[in-house]
């Protein structure tokens, strides 16, 4: 059941609240943003508003939080994390997207304050990624704050707390532009998804930001456009078969009862997850190279 729980606002065109979506064990941490044209994650013509989500997986011996947020909503996340963390319980850490602003800007406050063990990542090094905004604000600290990092398993496993009741299978997005991982939680039925199904906004700053099916209309020419006029504008005429497998291969995989993107609406529901991924598939059917032209798109277009 979902219990949004409104913890402030940054401004007067952003809302921050959380989502429980399982009682003690999962919730969206949710800010919301203006949608002008100048921002990277939608089409340049999308108008209205949309969230930017992280997620904490909670466990009475650890936690993992999904994504950390835009440094403009850093406020916003400490506070929601002190509302629903305390300050000495294990927290691990999982940018999905390493070389992404939403994924990493708040690691370091977020370190700062809480007790964060480690941070995941497909690399070595984590922090030569998340200290480029570390200051020693303030001004009494010798060393730079640092982060250890916690190599992923090869094959994706990774635990909420250390009882290793909660299992999480991490692997890489069937479909990215940049290193993007999606995270399946059993528990829970959740499958994050980063980067997709971010396509449904909405005119108003309420949201709501949970979707049904009862309330769903998308349709294969909307999250076509969507898909075209944001990072993957690269799809239209590719081999797009092999994409397609992998993602249906994902859907089959798992029992997904929640689809948990990065982005707007959270889509809830068996019906709804099965709808989703079927016109996602009738989209990149679409763009496929015996359907679609490749194109040189010049800057400003939108297709």
């Amino acid at each position: 059941m979902t219990k949004p729980r409104q913890t402030g606002s940054l401004s007067d065109m952003t809302e921050s609240s959380i989502i429980t979506l399982a009682d003690g064990a999962l919730y969206a941490l949710q800010n919301t943003y203006e949608l002008n044209g100048w921002i990277s994650s939608h089409p340049r013509s999308a108008r209205g508003y949309t969230v930017s989500s992280c997620y904490l997986l909670k466990q009475d011996d650890g936690a993992v939080l999904l994504d950390t947020g835009y440094a403009a909503h850093e406020s916003a996340i400490l506070a929601q994390l002190d509302e629903l963390l305390d300050p000495q319980l294990p927290l691990h850490l999982f940018p999905l997207r390493i070389n992404e602003f939403m994924s990493v800007c708040n690691a370091m406050p977020i370190a700062e304050r809480f007790n964060v063990v480690a941070c995941y990542a497909p690399i070595p090094d984590i922090a030569c990624w998340l200290d480029f905004n570390w200051d020693g604000r303030d001004g009494d600290i010798a060393e730079p704050l640092s982060v250890e990092t916690a190599v992923l398993d090869p094959k994706g496993v990774l635990q909420v707390g250390n009882s290793g009741v909660r299992p999480l299978e991490a692997f890489s997005a069937p479909i990215r532009l940049i290193n993007t991982s999606w995270i399946y939680d059993g528990a829970t039925r959740t499958l994050f998804t980063s980067d997709m199904f971010t396509h449904i906004w909405h005119d108003n700053p309420e949201g709501p930001w949970i979707l049904t099916a009862a309330e769903d209309t998308t349709n294969v020419d909307q999250v076509r456009s969507f898909l075209l006029n944001t990072r993957y504008w690269w799809l239209e005429g590719a081999a797009i078969d092999p994409l397609r497998c992998e993602v249906a291969d994902v859907f089959e995989r798992y029992d997904i009862e929640t689809i948990a993107p990065g982005y707007g609406c959270i889509l809830q529901g068996r019906d709804l997850v099965e709808r989703q991924f079927s016109v996602l598939d009738d989209a990149l059917r679409s763009l496929d190279k015996s359907q679609s032209a490749s194109q040189y798109v010049p800057r400003g277009m939108e297709r």
